[in-house]
């Protein structure tokens, strides 16, 4: 669950960012949005992968 409020933390940290890139087309912010969007998709490779391991354990 550590990982699942990590998540959460980056969206909502980044939720500035996201407005500032879509709203009003400040590219720093769409920097700083795909930096993001990377550790989300980090974090969600590791959570799959620990799914799977538990998933492996369950019998």
């Amino acid at each position: 669950m550590e990982k699942y409020a990590q998540i959460k933390q980056l969206v909502t940290e980044a939720e500035g960012d996201f407005k500032a890139f879509y709203e009003k087309g400040n590219k720093a912010a769409g920097t700083r949005v795909r930096g993001v969007m990377q550790q989300l998709k980090g974090l969600a490779q590791e959570i799959r992968a620990e799914v799977t391991e538990k998933k492996g354990e369950v019998k």
